[in-house]
């Protein structure tokens, strides 16, 4: 009965989520700390001493610490590039290139590369502003247009390094970072489509009109001639990402010993600095408040009150998603993760495909549990890694590269996003979606990426193996 006990606890967080949010309509932030509590309260003690609610405490300042200053910075990026124009410019480029017929493939291949070095939120935040300036052009298709953002966003960030979950996994299983970055791509692309084309289904199956975020509507369209150009309209979106994307590739290097060695740690310190995603959206915030500016001719006054309705959105996100890490972080003080690898650890004479449906299920299962891919990823592969280590990893057991089974692990840590995964909120209040109209499209989105991508891995280790 006690090995069953997370399970139980796991049970009434989920029921108080759901049942506040869903039935009894109350906020997601109350929800959220009223399950993180609850789920304390039933927890075990913490060995260094701290009682139960404060630790709730500790682990929601933690996940603002995480962050807090990113999401703010990215709301004021967003209001700023929606009232400047900078968006609309981009938008327009885009309708120009590709026609409106393809633009969500646009947006999908967008995120699809710019979450490669960058995290998934903050990708969501850089690209919801053109969604919702394409919408007020065409004034159809929203739900494709945010669900393309987010289909090309979460499939790099769990398959494809330098992100931290396919970097941990590379690790941990031994597997070529070069090769981890080939493959995963080689299970993305699959996977990024075949989420266009639900995303285009879901769309004809429900209509939702993009809606008012944060109690402030956006400007009406500008002429043609008062808009920014394309070069300034994209220094927000690109500076930052170059910013961050510098720090990685020298990182990169450096622990992959190639190219000047000296040259390359002696810049470390300064990537490092100018690479961090506080730093880097700092300053696109003040560039694309320089557009804003002078674009519109705003006194300095009437700039400030637009920091702060932007500040106003960017802090309801902030509450709900820090109050969904400290839900997660109590369900992983309950336990649940080492009562699911329990579940699983008597299996480890398994070889082939056993191992890729294993890890798959495996993250799936703690994906559920507590909601962060990263950490569905990097439990699994650890787990995974020691289990294969017993069957004698240096024989490759598994029949094929073991990168196929970082990609299954990848893919399974897809499934079933829910409340408890930040990502959830981050796509559902800045798209401005209610929390049942999420459930019936991210969360199905992201399980049937997270399919194809084993589907794919599956394939792939048949045809492929590279032994």
């Amino acid at each position: 009965m006690l090995e069953n006990y997370p399970f139980v606890i796991l049970g009434i967080g989920i029921a108080i989520v759901i049942g506040m949010i869903i039935f009894l309509k109350i906020n997601a932030f109350l929800a959220l700390i009223t399950a993180a509590m609850s789920i304390s309260l039933l927890g075990p003690e913490s060995a260094d001493g701290i009682n139960r609610i404060k630790r709730v405490a500790i682990a929601f300042g933690d996940s603002v610490s995480g962050i807090g200053i990113v999401i703010a910075l990215a709301a004021i990026i967003g209001k700023c590039m929606m009232d400047s124009g900078a968006a609309d410019r981009i938008v327009r480029t885009f309708l120009r290139a590709l026609g409106e017929k393809n633009a969500s493939v646009a947006l999908m291949g967008s995120g699809f590369v710019l979450a490669v070095p960058v995290f998934f939120d903050t990708v969501f935040y850089l690209l919801i502003p053109l969604a919702r300036s394409l919408y007020r052009s065409t004034q159809r298709n929203y739900l494709l247009y945010i669900m393309a953002i987010a289909a090309g966003g979460a499939i790099t960030h769990t398959l494809v390094p330098p992100t931290p979950g396919p970097l941990a996994m590379a690790d941990y299983l031994g597997v070529d970072l070069g090769k981890m970055i080939f493959v995963g791509v080689l299970v993305a692309l699959p996977a990024a489509f075949v989420g266009i084309l639900y995303a285009k289904f879901a769309n004809h199956l429900m209509d939702i009109p993009m809606r008012d975020v944060a109690e402030h509507k956006d400007p009406d369209p500008l002429e043609e001639h008062e808009l920014p150009s394309l070069i300034v309209s994209l220094l927000p979106i690109v500076l930052p990402v170059l910013m961050i994307t510098s720090n990685t590739l020298v990182n990169s290097l450096v622990d992959a010993q190639i190219g000047p060695q000296k040259f390359l740690t002696s810049i470390g310190p300064y990537t490092s600095i100018i690479g961090d995603a506080n730093f880097a959206l700092l300053i696109a915030t003040a560039i694309s408040l320089i557009i804003l500016f002078r674009q519109r001719s705003l006194t300095l006054l009437q700039l400030s009150a637009s920091v702060e309705q932007a500040l106003m959105s960017g802090g309801v996100i902030i509450l709900i998603t820090a109050g969904g890490g400290a839900f997660g972080k109590m369900l992983t003080v309950a336990q649940i993760g080492p009562a699911i690898e329990a579940m699983f650890s008597s299996d480890s004479g398994g070889t082939g495909l056993t191992f890729l449906f294993l890890g798959f299920g495996i993250a799936a299962l703690l994906k559920v549990a507590q909601g962060s891919s990263t950490v569905a990823m990097i439990t699994t592969s650890a787990m995974l890694s020691a289990m294969l280590t017993t069957t004698n990893l240096e024989l490759n057991p598994l029949g094929f590269d073991p990168v196929y089974l970082a990609t299954a692990i990848g893919a399974g840590s897809l499934i079933g996003s829910w409340m408890n995964d930040s990502g959830f909120w981050i796509f559902c209040k800045m798209s401005g979606l209610t929390e049942a109209e999420a459930l019936k499209s991210w969360t199905p989105l992201l399980f049937v990426m997270g399919c194809t991508s084993m589907a794919t891995t599956i394939l792939l280790s048949i045809v492929w193996p590279m032994t």
